[in-house]
């Protein structure tokens, strides 16, 4: 869509968003740029780390960040950053225009600098904050920029909103693989391992498991998991998995109904039982995963409280259902309102943001309700707010 053809309004939405987007990647670039690791990383410092095997979703240059700390624990966390699962999103990325004016926008299709404001120092990987009980952690960041939950294998060609001919390269699980193995050459046996993820790598989490556990940590016997906001209702979830992002086999079969990430928990479950410690993160009224599933079911990009309702009663369930699989099933359910942009609900992710730190209307902090579970202390924060 040109800028011609918008309302005044969005148009001035969009250089707003493109104004703030870009000041913050040449601040990024010129004073606060992770460095590129060139040997061994010293302690408590992010580094980036090139994947040369890796791509993109627009085709650029695929890395991961990691940082060496104190202990000998480990983290794994799959980023977020969307998802596109027909050729609509796919010709809709993220821009910082389209986010401030409302206008569709699905999935991050490549690491610019400005995604390193949503990868690293914040949260759980912040660094230097007495809050945060993780600093010590070693950690691993898979990133992700392929709009396939990680788990993509194709080149999937579309038609970009200006009418050229484009590919998007679902390439997320090839990413994932090389970037693991990167990762595993600096920490080889940890004694804790969490296997994290926000937002598309809450998704992941329990689809990509095993495929940790077996073939990069088989030993390690102490591992937690924590899916932040991973709830999206689309009933064409295999089809999806299968013929757009061409998925291996193993991802794609276990998916029999809407809810991929509960069908996803539940064909782990089957496998490793209470072998692994199971966490669930989410606010009652998302306001962004809200919008995603308004889309789905209805083909509008926008949020309101209609939709927000019926995302609180997709949680119920989704609640329950976990809770059915394994009773030592922890939440964590909040309901922090989201200020972004005044769109109403609750906030969108919390594990990496400033809410890591901050207390429920219970006194519940997230960082040490996380830490108490990895330490074998799995309690429920926020189970009132539901109605289930």
């Amino acid at each position: 869509m040109k800028e011609k053809d918008l309302k005044p309004g969005l148009a001035l939405s969009i250089r707003v968003g493109e104004f703030v987007e870009n000041s913050i990647e040449k601040t990024i670039v010129s004073k606060k740029e992770a460095p590129v690791l060139q040997g061994a990383p010293d302690k408590n410092i992010w580094y980036k780390y090139p994947i040369p095997e890796g791509i993109t979703g627009d085709g650029s240059e695929y890395y991961i960040y990691i940082k060496r700390a104190q202990s000998d624990n480990l983290c794994v966390f799959l980023s977020g950053g969307g998802v596109a699962w027909n050729e609509y999103t796919a010709a809709r990325p993220v821009t910082g225009g389209k986010v401030a004016a409302g206008l569709p926008n699905y999935y991050w299709n490549n690491l610019r600098p400005f995604t390193q404001i949503m990868n690293i120092n914040i949260g759980i990987t912040e660094i230097g904050n007495p809050k945060n009980p993780f600093d010590d952690w070693n950690f691993i960041i898979i990133t992700y920029a392929t709009g396939d939950f990680h788990l993509g294998n194709n080149d999937f060609p579309y038609e970009g909103e200006d009418g050229s001919d484009q590919i998007l390269h679902f390439h997320g699980y090839g990413n994932f693989i090389a970037g693991m193995r990167a990762g595993k050459r600096f920490f080889s046996n940890p004694k804790k391992l969490l296997i994290a993820g926000d937002s598309a790598g809450a998704f992941a989490v329990p689809a990509l498991t095993g495929e940790i556990l077996e073939s990069f940590y088989p030993e390690c016997e102490d591992v937690t998991l924590l899916s932040d906001s991973g709830q999206l209702l689309y009933d064409k979830w295999q089809r999806t998995a299968k013929k757009i992002w061409k998925t291996k086999e193993e991802f794609w079969r276990p998916i029999k109904g809407a809810n991929i990430t509960l069908e996803w928990y539940r064909c782990l479950y089957r496998k490793w039982g209470d072998r692994l410690k199971y966490l669930y993160a989410s606010s009652v009224r998302d306001y962004l995963l809200s919008a995603y599933y308004n889309d789905v079911a209805h083909k509008t990009y926008k949020t309101d409280s209609e939709v927000q309702e019926v995302f609180f009663h997709q949680l119920n369930d989704m609640v329950r259902e976990l809770k059915k699989l394994t009773p030592h099933f922890g939440f964590f359910l909040n309901d922090w309102k989201n200020l972004f942009l005044m769109r109403g609900g609750t906030v969108h992710t919390a594990v990496r943001e400033r809410q890591f730190y901050h207390k429920t209307k219970s006194g519940d902090i997230m960082a040490d309700w996380l830490f108490d579970a990895v330490n074998g202390r799995i309690r429920d924060v926020g189970l009132d707010l539901l109605r289930c």
